[in-house]
């Protein structure tokens, strides 16, 4: 009895839990950090040391995700999808929260179109250069391409959401929104 009493207990925490994770996921901030520069470097998957600069002139999305989160698996296809259909104007990376031989092994079948780089704390530490507290996979951040934090999604990224940061790209890149008029204009995705 004693047992089923902890069981029970301890199914009502989770859920309460993520009750709160997804009800602060939904309450974060409209708009990126005014000075968000973001900059970092990771190994990727051959253990080479990469930076996100070498993908500046181009606007990144950025996207933190493990082998373990179901979320994050689920997204892999649709980042795959917009890194072949859109590998002009925006540069898909992947980085993993998660330890490099399981990445590796995970990429093997995968299939990825896009640069994975890999970290476990640095990862964490890299995804809070946006000024943001990491609280759970997956995130997503849009960086302009010169290395403007634009926008920070947190949660399952999906199709429309990222047709609506392609627009912003193009407006920005085409001078019809200036950063701030692209963070406004994704404030509320």
């Amino acid at each position: 009895m004693l047992k089923n009493t902890w069981i029970i207990v301890v199914l009502i925490a989770a859920a309460a839990g993520g009750y709160l994770l997804q009800r602060n996921l939904s309450e974060e901030p409209a708009v990126a950090p005014a000075d968000a520069r973001i900059a970092f470097a990771l190994p990727d998957l051959d253990g080479n040391l990469r930076e996100l600069s070498e993908w500046e002139g181009k606007a990144r999305l950025v996207n933190f995700w493990a082998t373990w989160c179901a979320p994050c698996r689920r997204e892999i296809p649709l980042l795959n999808k917009t890194q072949l259909a859109h590998s002009e104007e925006l540069q898909v990376i992947g980085v993993a929260v998660d330890v490099q031989e399981d990445v590796v092994t995970y990429a093997e079948a995968a299939g990825f179109t896009y640069p994975i780089l890999i970290g476990q704390e640095d990862a964490v530490a890299a995804a809070e250069t946006s000024g943001y507290d990491f609280v759970g996979l997956p995130v997503t951040m849009l960086v302009s391409a010169d290395g403007e934090l634009i926008k920070m999604h947190m949660g399952e990224i999906h199709e429309e959401q990222i047709a609506q940061m392609l627009e912003v790209v193009s407006h920005l890149k085409e001078g019809h929104l200036d950063l701030a008029g692209a963070r406004d204009a994704l404030g509320k995705l």
